[in-house]
């Protein structure tokens, strides 16, 4: 089971049995396997008879991928709370499989809000049903010019044309036809059957004029990438997604210009809580690592943890940790059932948790001293996969400015 000290009180059994479900199947299965993709190349990565298939199978067959629908369409329908400790234990185990299959369900969930008939039987109810992973979901968003530029919701330069997708769509009938590219950070990008994608609409609104798609990913004109080879969260796949007029029936546009602003505001939200409830665990298991560390190697005749720059080294990484579960359990707790969210403690989270995420893991790494830099050593892994963090889901500066509008303006 964890090591931390759990200060809610409060759990429910649902609650404190997905956390000792999710630690176990990190422990059992995630950790080994991450452990081994961070070893491959990418290619072989998501190649058939690839662990990563095993871990996806396993964590269908367990309903993990279900988790964020309601239900009535399958889903486990845990708690705000439990979503959280679902997060943390996720990323305490695994940053990359935390978020390839955190991210899988996005276009599934999404279509089931829609509540069209033929998208429910066509889409939704085969992922819920499906134990062997032959529905994956990704993320379509960033674009080889536009990234985090795209997320600065309310801010001037979010109407500005320039700032449009590039990937857009046009009506052409009952259809839609979409052209453009997303780019190499689209997680679960080459092997995901179907995107939820953002796109633009009424380019003259710049970003605020988008629009999203559910776009299966077998249709003609889609192509896809090499998957990215990249320094850390390796057992993530991530590529390119290339629409050559590629056509949807018109129900598959989920939302148009008028509420994009509001439907990216939700999603901001909630993608970042995700991250932070991760980064959460990834700055925990950190931080377990030189402690348990720091209790063994001795150095000066007695183990490290007895020295005082040790210990206060420890007690910064602690404070870091459980600063981190704090205001990312609260962002996602009340994100999660409000509406429209309190989108600035969701960045504030995210920007936080992966910052703490990144120090604890590089003190880990001092503290391991110079084997903390040797491959195989979960430290060297867990500092790579921290990295990223404070890229991935928005640069934490551009978020930052996104969330200081909100603050300035809502405070």
């Amino acid at each position: 089971m964890t090591t931390y000290l759990e200060l809610n009180k409060q759990l429910t059994f649902d609650e404190a049995n997905i956390k000792e479900q999710i630690h176990r199947f990190g422990v059992e299965v995630l950790r080994p396997a991450a452990a081994e993709l961070d070893q491959m190349p990418p290619e072989d990565v998501i190649a058939d008879g690839s662990v990563l298939w095993q871990v996806f199978r396993k964590a269908y067959g367990l309903g993990f991928h279900t988790s964020g629908l309601p239900e009535a369409l399958g889903g486990a329908g845990i708690s705000p709370l439990a979503r959280h400790i679902h997060g943390e234990e996720m990323g305490w185990a695994s940053a990359d499989f935390a978020i390839g299959l955190g991210v899988t369900p996005f276009p599934f969930s999404f279509a089931a809000m829609s509540g069209n008939a033929d998208i429910m039987r066509d889409v939704v109810i085969p992922f819920t049903q499906d134990k062997e992973a032959k529905f994956v979901g990704c993320w379509a968003i960033t674009e080889p010019e536009h990234g985090s530029d795209s997320l600065l919701i309310g801010s001037e330069q979010f109407r500005q044309p320039d700032t449009a997708f590039d990937l857009s769509a046009r009506e052409d009938g009952d259809e839609w036809v979409i052209s453009g590219q997303k780019s190499a950070w689209v997680s679960n990008g080459t092997i995901a059957t179907h995107a939820l994608t953002f796109l633009g609409i009424d380019r003259s609104r710049g970003s605020s004029g988008g629009g999203v798609a559910l776009i299966p990913l077998h249709l003609p004109g889609v192509s896809k990438g090499p998957p990215l080879n990249k320094l850390g969260q390796r057992g993530l796949n991530q590529g390119e997604i290339f629409l050559d007029d590629v056509r949807i029936p018109r129900h598959y546009m989920l939302v148009t210009s008028e509420g994009y602003p509001y439907v990216i505001d939700s999603v901001l939200a909630g993608a970042n809580a995700g991250m932070g409830s991760i980064f959460t665990g990834v700055a925990r298991a950190a931080f377990e690592e030189g402690l348990n560390y720091s209790r063994q190697r001795v150095q000066g005749g007695k183990v490290i943890c007895e020295h005082q720059a040790v210990q206060l080294k420890l007690m910064d990484m602690f404070i870091k940790v459980e600063a981190a579960r704090a205001i990312s359990r609260a962002a996602m707790v009340y994100n999660t059932v409000t509406s429209p969210p309190a989108t600035q403690y969701s960045i504030a989270s995210k920007v936080f948790c992966t910052q703490a995420a990144f120090e604890v893991a590089s003190d880990a790494i001092q503290l391991h001293g110079g084997i903390g830099l040797a491959k195989g050593v979960l430290v060297e892994k867990l500092f790579r996969d921290a990295r990223a963090s404070m890229i991935e889901d928005g640069t934490n500066e551009v978020l930052s400015l996104a969330g200081a509008r909100r603050v300035i303006d809502s405070y």
